[in-house]
């Protein structure tokens, strides 16, 4: 198989790579605030958990076939294309949740909600799968670049939805739901049109290739066995983090005033905003942390293995404490914060080094195709995740939500440790 690019590199990479990173800044500000403003007006409507689990399980769903999809289409009409599609599709996204009329009944609203946060994960892989794929291509080979940009990028993104996570708090709490969506559509307007304007010429393009859309899972066993530890280790994160430990918090932090649920609001977007961002600045490290620099490729690999097995105790012990606790308290609700910030450190490492692999052991002739099947899996372990958040919560309370959260975390190690095999 021959496959080669329709357009010469950049004259400058570094600029081209600060393009794309600056267009994904911009996307995941709004997915993160986005996220925030759904899952908090709704639970202050009165949803149940796994109502509010219903709401992002379109978006996820929308994921696993976009990332099946995106690389196919990068692969065909380019990556600034898909880059651009991305973004337009998120603006609509949020135009469409404006229009939510609060008459209308929960099964009415949920079906709209899905829907729109259904184009909403079509949007986000669209411009995840773009932004990763033209790192591959624009990265130095020599000295861990690779490693290096690909950190970068992933860090600073998570540091930026962190963010969003508390913008969308924020703009829940002191503008109003449809205000905050309106408000979030205009800018991110502005943002692509500047994108548009000002991304260098010579992005990496169309790709030609004999490869059929049947091509879409990798030849490479090591991508799919990443691809399978990837979709544990994301289910293992989201387990707690979409519906349970949000829902906890609110039922802690608020009196049930208005005045309550928005210092709720406050309190529960800084605490996420903090744990994203702080994730984002330990993947960004990564590199450092685990000494890539001209390190041998199986180095990394056996260190991804002992990470993930790393990430296993953690919510095991926080599910016993909640269980001792027997509801909520001031003890374990410190324990339960100390405990998520230790499992963010270690699973940061961890989703590094995975981004870091997927782009090692890609080819560049199906780069698109490699990471596209690698972030499928990604949505498929937050559909998974995401689902069993709210019927582990509304079950059996945070307890069963964390040991659920603990299960993942081992599949995810024994996945991973299958790559030492290869």
């Amino acid at each position: 198989m021959s496959a080669v690019s329709q357009t010469t590199p950049p004259p400058n990479p570094l600029r081209a790579y600060a393009a794309v990173t600056a267009a994904y800044w911009a996307f995941m500000l709004s997915d993160g605030a986005l996220r925030m403003l759904v899952l908090l007006h709704f639970n202050t409507l009165g949803f149940t958990p796994v109502q509010l689990a219903w709401l992002f399980l379109l978006y996820e769903v929308a994921g696993i076939v976009t990332n099946l999809a995106a690389g196919w289409l990068a692969a065909r009409f380019g990556l600034a294309a898909t880059l651009y599609g991305g973004l337009a599709l998120q603006i609509g996204a949020l135009i469409a949740l404006a229009q939510l009329d609060p008459g209308w009944g929960v099964a009415a609203s949920v079906a709209f909600v899905m829907g729109v946060q259904g184009v909403s994960g079509v949007a986000k892989d669209l411009a995840k799968m773009s932004s990763k794929s033209a790192v591959k291509l624009l990265a130095p080979q020599e000295d861990g670049g690779l490693f290096r940009w690909v950190a970068a990028l992933t860090g600073s993104k998570n540091a930026v939805k962190g963010l969003g996570f508390f913008l969308g708090a924020a703009l829940l709490a002191l503008a109003g739901f449809e205000a905050a969506v309106w408000g979030m559509a205009g800018v991110l307007a502005l943002i692509l049109i500047a994108v548009v304007l000002f991304l260098p010429a010579g992005l990496p393009g169309r790709i030609k290739s004999n490869e059929a859309w049947s091509g879409w899972r990798s030849k490479d066993v090591r991508v799919n066995r990443l691809s399978l530890a990837r979709m544990f280790l994301f289910g293992a994160r989201d387990v707690w983090f979409v519906v349970g430990v949000p829902v906890y918090f609110q039922s802690v932090l608020s009196d049930g005033t208005a005045e309550g649920r928005r210092e709720a609001f406050f309190l529960i977007g800084s605490f996420l905003a903090l744990w994203i961002i702080a994730y984002g600045a330990v993947q960004a490290l990564a590199p450092r942390l685990l000494g890539r620099k001209g390190q041998p490729e199986a180095e990394t690999t056996r260190k991804a293995i002992f990470w993930s097995g790393l990430l296993v105790p953690i919510p095991f012990l926080l599910a016993g404490a909640a269980w001792a606790a027997g509801g909520p308290s001031a003890w374990f609700t410190a324990t339960l914060v100390g405990g998520l910030l230790v499992f963010g450190f270690v699973f940061a490492v961890n989703s590094s080094v995975h981004s870091y692999l997927i782009l090692a052991f890609g080819s560049a002739e199906r780069i698109t195709r490699d990471v596209g099947f690698y972030y499928m899996a990604n949505a498929a372990g937050r559909l998974i995740g995401t689902l069993l958040s709210g019927l582990s919560y509304q079950i059996g309370g945070l307890p069963l939500c964390l040991a659920t959260a603990g299960i993942m975390a081992l599949a995810s190690w024994l996945a991973a440790r299958r790559l030492s095999a290869v």
